[in-house]
Parts: structure tokens; C-alpha cells; sequence
């Protein structure tokens, strides 16, 4: 892992609050969140279902406004990026289905350079190269004449972090990558994102219930619970309790020795 003290800080945020503001009342999921993500640092952010991980991914790419505080990205108030600037900043991958599986796999990763791109789309040689790049460090070159219609879920997911990659951003955003895949697939794409992160530099924020195998990969967590959130190295978090109380124990319990969720006998 990187030595984070001797990297740039790539988003910050300060005094956060997230949640819903209606015209009555606030709804606060989240206060008080300060957090500190550097360069070529791998971020899993888990939690039960409802806790509000979601809502902070979206409140982190300014999807939806923050209740309070600030968040700076490179530096920079996320609230006073233009949106074509905070594209060539912030990528984001998400669950939802892609507007066109006709597309070729080369089609939807050169969308990732569409920031830079002129009006008419016309992609430069640099262009051409990172969509080249992105399509090798993540080793779908195999890939590039299908169409998206004929991808496994999991093909599909490595081109469309191909797609973030070719975007060229130094911060990459996930939600629920391995929603769908099998447990050989989840494995591929969290060493994909490691190794991602470690090779480009880029900070690497993703949700995942799959929080074993976040443990064993990620160099920071977030934990978010009912009283608010715990954010560390991993093995911090474990010897913290930090996973004991995400979920009702009377299915599940978590082992601090292993590092594990057991089903309780």
C-alpha cells in the first residue's frame, strides 16, 4: 500500500452532513463526517441495507446536495466545479443498466473520453490512447468487437470500469460493483480495483455488502452504522469491533479473531 502521509490528498470533507431536506423538516442520516482519501488508496464503504451508503456516494458526486459542511475534490469545492470540469475530476460507475447494449465493448470505453472530447466527438490521438490504455489495464482486449448485449454481467462490469478508466480521473467512484456476479467474479473485480489502484494512482471509492472480502483488500473502510460511521484501515476497524454491531445477531455473528462473518450455530 501506498504511504498515504506521502500522497496528495484527493477529496476531504469537512464537518459533512447528508440526508433530505424537504420543505418541513430535515431528514439527517449522517453529521459530523471528516474523512481524508488519498492518492492510490482502494475505499470500501459498507453497511446495512437503508443506512444511507447510497446517499453518501450521491452527496460525494454531488447527485444530490449536502445538508452541511463542505467536500473539496483536488482541492477544489465540489460546488464550484462546472459540471464538463468535474467530469474530467470524478468518474462514477453504477449499477443501473447502460442506455445502448448494441455498442460495441470499444464504443462504450471511448464514451469514457467524452469530457475531452470537441463538440463533435472527434477523439484525438491522446484520446485514442487512453481508451487503448484503459482497455489493457483492465485485460478485456478480447472483448473490444462484442457488443455489450452479448457480455456476462461480469465482462460487463470490467468494461465499464474500462469506461471509467479511459475517462482519466483521479477519483473513481463504485456503487455495488459485483451486484449480480458470482463468488469467483466478486473476487476478480476486487483484485481488479487493488490493482487498479495500486498501477494508476487513482483513489477508488466503492459500496459492497461483500464485507470479507473488503477487509482482506481495501486500504481504508468506511463503516457506516446506526450511530453513524467509523472510518480506518481494516484491521484498525476489527480490532475497533467496528463490524460487530451492522447487523442483529441472532443469524450472524462477527468473528474478530478471523476477521469474518460466522452464521451462528
Amino acid at each position: 500500500m501506498i504511504d498515504p502521509e506521502n500522497q496528495n490528498i484527493v477529496l476531504k470533507t469537512e464537518d459533512l452532513s447528508i440526508g433530505y431536506r424537504t420543505k418541513k423538516d430535515l431528514n439527517v442520516i449522517a453529521a459530523d463526517i471528516n474523512l481524508k482519501f488519498y492518492e492510490g488508496e482502494l475505499i470500501g464503504l459498507v453497511g446495512a441495507n437503508g443506512i444511507g451508503k447510497s446517499t453518501l456516494l450521491r452527496t460525494l458526486s454531488r447527485v444530490q446536495p449536502a445538508l452541511h459542511g463542505k467536500i473539496l475534490l483536488s482541492e477544489k469545492e465540489l460546488v464550484t466545479y462546472k459540471s464538463i470540469d468535474l467530469a474530467s475530476q470524478l468518474s462514477i460507475v453504477l449499477t443501473e443498466q447502460i442506455a445502448s447494449k448494441n455498442l460495441t465493448v470499444q464504443e462504450l470505453v471511448a464514451l469514457g473520453r467524452q469530457p475531452y472530447t470537441n463538440w463533435v466527438g472527434k477523439m484525438s490521438e491522446e484520446d485514442i490512447e487512453k481508451v487503448k490504455k484503459a482497455i489493457e489495464v483492465t485485460h478485456i482486449s478480447d472483448l473490444v468487437a462484442k457488443r455489450c448485449f452479448e457480455l456476462s454481467d461480469g465482462q460487463l462490469q470490467k468494461v465499464l470500469i474500462a469506461r471509467a478508466i479511459a475517462q482519466d480521473t483521479p477519483f473513481v467512484m463504485l456503487d455495488e460493483p459485483t451486484t449480480h456476479l458470482d463468488i469467483y467474479h466478486k473476487a476478480y473485480i476486487f483484485k481488479l480495483l487493488k490493482r487498479l489502484a495500486f498501477e494508476t494512482k487513482k483513489t477508488i471509492l466503492f459500496s459492497t455488502h461483500e464485507i470479507d472480502f473488503a477487509i482482506q483488500l481495501c486500504d481504508k473502510m468506511i463503516v457506516m452504522n446506526r450511530d453513524g460511521f467509523e472510518f480506518g484501515r481494516p484491521k484498525e476497524l476489527v480490532q475497533a469491533r467496528a463490524f460487530s454491531g451492522l447487523f442483529p445477531e441472532d443469524l450472524i455473528l462477527f468473528d474478530n479473531k478471523s476477521g469474518r462473518y460466522k452464521v451462528r450455530n
